[in-house]
């Protein structure tokens, strides 16, 4: 039989590889995104904190509240398991994309609009000189 290994990390560990402060870290494990174990008054988180840290962090960066983040992860060790959690990210994905479509098509628009205007304004400059 082969030696089990479990990766522990402490919250600096965490924070340096993420690229975040260890304030963020804590910010997360009181909303119950991690909950690593104590040893006196010391964090140490394992690998399944490590990979919720992950994900937390990619769903922030795709937009996602805080709210729907926890619910996709709790529903990874709830029924109806991994089938259900990724209904329900899949919906949530087809959503956020067309929020930032639309956000990208009023952005192209707001563009096209200054160009316009810059344009309007360059050629009354030119005519009042």
């Amino acid at each position: 039989m082969g030696n089990l290994v479990t990766l522990s990390y402490s919250i600096s560990d965490l924070a340096k590889e993420f690229g975040i402060t260890t304030r963020t870290i804590r910010y997360y494990e009181d909303h119950r995104l991690l909950s690593p174990s104590r040893r006196g008054r010391t964090r140490i988180y394992d690998q399944r904190d490590h990979t919720r840290l992950k994900l937390v962090l990619r769903g922030k960066r795709l937009g996602f509240s805080l709210k729907v983040i926890e619910e996709v992860l709790d529903m990874y060790d709830a029924e109806p398991g991994e089938v259900g959690q990724l209904h329900y990210l899949l919906e949530k994905i087809i959503h956020r994309r067309a929020l930032m479509e639309q956000q990208q098509k009023d952005i192209e628009n707001s563009i096209s609009d200054l160009i316009a205007l810059e344009n309007q304004c360059n050629k009354h400059l030119k005519s009042l000189t």
